[in-house]
């Protein structure tokens, strides 16, 4: 397949889709998993040093003691002044912590003395705690403890940490794991991705590769692969194949119109040809050039009607205007011109009311012209009657004659494209096959359609039925 610089296949942006939403799923999994991991740890911790609190206090509390003053007094001793005087040692606070907590439990406890804060706690207790905090659980500086300060009696504090770098340490793992499972999860979605989206492409390319063989060898009936009523593929390529068969027959229809076509207009023009060259071989008086150029002049009017029926036929619906036309108006030009024709012929119109249609004047005429001719023409010396009719739906033009009609199988035919019945042939009329046609392709471009009925000594009925501007009725 053939791209433009730049461009990515449909396989690959799948793939590149797919990994997308697998990364997106892992990072969200995994940030959920990082809060709520981290979160029961941190619960766990505290929960740890609550429980430790009580115990910690308690035997805390009865190691204070009033201080004795002397020499030999050391800067581990607290003084809690005028409220009576209580010391605590390093030595009793290591004894509590071990007895309590066999390990990560430090220990501080702070006492005002001589005006000044002084604090006694065990080694492992972190540097840097301030002095002053308030009671409450704290998060250490660095994230490395936790501290739970609770009153002691002897306006002292009680400053208890939990050394909580093993969580941290837990944290490092966990986004070191994340670090090294992301790209891989990345990796195998975009082969999975690449793999799935090339099995799932796979009748697609079927049917590209059919299309193609379609296209190059014209064969528009050949049934695609996977066509049927399934998966959304499969209904693709169904609608493909109903549009190939369209596309067949309409090519079926041109190519058959164009054979028509072509021996329609070789006809007039040999026989043209012939004339002309018999008329031209010697030299002959005026009268009998008069005749033959009246004969030729016909000639060329039967083949100006034939291609100007042509390119009515092949007019492109999107050209066809939409604007107000008087029907009554288009069937009594039609009448006239009939008369004018013939002036024997026993035409009459019946419209005693105006109606108006939104469509192309140029092909309406044409249609309602066809009609009025076909009948003069195919029932010579019957009484044709052109009629317009108002319906709620729209407006009917009936052309109706008394002549012999004809039977079922040829009224069947009537309408298509160059059809004439044998009685029209051994007969010239002038015709060529194209007027009911033409007048059923105009009623197809509006809309609309075209009638016929006949059966043998009861006349024929031509109606063209015409829609009105839909939901507005016809125009006044």
């Amino acid at each position: 397949m053939r791209l433009k610089p730049g461009r990515l296949t449909l396989r690959a942006r799948l793939a590149l889709w797919a990994a997308l939403a697998t990364g997106l799923a892992v990072a969200l999994v995994a940030g959920g998993l990082y809060v709520a991991v981290n979160g029961f740890l941190r619960q766990a911790q505290a929960q740890r040093l609550n429980s430790a609190v009580e115990a910690v206090q308690g035997r805390v509390e009865g190691l204070l003691r009033p201080q004795r003053t002397g020499p030999g007094d050391g800067p581990e001793e607290l003084l809690s002044s005028l409220l009576g005087v209580a010391t605590i040692s390093q030595a009793d606070l290591e004894r509590v912590a071990r007895e309590v907590d066999g390990q990560g439990l430090a220990l501080r406890v702070v006492a005002l003395q001589g005006g000044e804060l002084r604090a006694v706690g065990t080694t492992a207790f972190p540097p840097g705690v301030a002095l002053t905090l308030a009671p409450g659980l704290h998060g250490g500086a660095d994230g490395a403890a936790l501290l739970l300060v609770r009153p002691l009696r002897g306006n002292a504090l009680l400053q208890i940490a939990l050394d909580t770098r093993a969580l941290s340490e837990a944290q490092r793992a966990f986004g070191r794991a994340l670090t090294l499972l992301l790209p891989l999860a990345l990796g195998l979605s975009l082969l999975l991705g690449w793999l799935v989206a090339g099995r799932l492409l796979r009748p697609v390319r079927a049917l590209e590769t059919a299309a193609r063989a379609v296209g190059a060898g014209g064969d528009l009936r050949r049934p695609l692969p996977g066509a049927g009523e399934g998966d959304e593929l499969a209904r693709l390529a169904l609608t493909l194949q109903g549009a190939f068969a369209r596309l067949a027959e309409a090519r079926d229809r041109e190519q058959g119109f164009l054979r028509a076509a072509a021996h329609d207009l070789r006809s007039p023009l040999a026989a043209l040809t012939a004339r002309v060259e018999g008329t031209l071989a010697r030299d002959r008086d005026a009268q009998r050039y008069r005749a033959d150029l009246k004969e030729i002049g016909t000639d060329i009017t039967r083949l100006s009607t034939l291609a100007n029926h042509l390119l009515l036929l092949a007019r492109d619906p999107a050209a066809v205007q939409r604007a107000p036309v008087p029907l009554r108006e288009l069937a009594a030009e039609a009448v006239d011109r009939a008369r004018e024709q013939d002036p024997l012929a026993d035409v009459d119109l019946h419209a005693p009311q105006a109606v108006t249609v939104p469509g192309d004047r140029v092909l309406l005429g044409q249609a309602i012209w066809n009609l009025t001719t076909n009948a003069v023409r195919h029932a010579p010396g019957a009484a044709v009657t052109v009629g317009i009719e108002a319906t709620p739906q729209g407006a009917v033009v009936t052309v109706s004659d008394d002549g012999p009609g004809v039977d079922a199988a040829v009224l069947a035919r009537l309408g298509e494209a160059f059809y004439r019945p044998d009685a029209s042939r051994t007969r010239d009329t002038g015709g060529h096959g194209l007027g009911l046609a033409l007048a059923r392709q105009v009623a197809s471009l509006h809309g609309g359609t075209l009638t016929l009925r006949s059966a043998p000594g009861q006349g024929f009925t031509a109606q063209l039925h015409l829609p009105a501007v839909p939901g507005a009725g016809l125009l006044p």
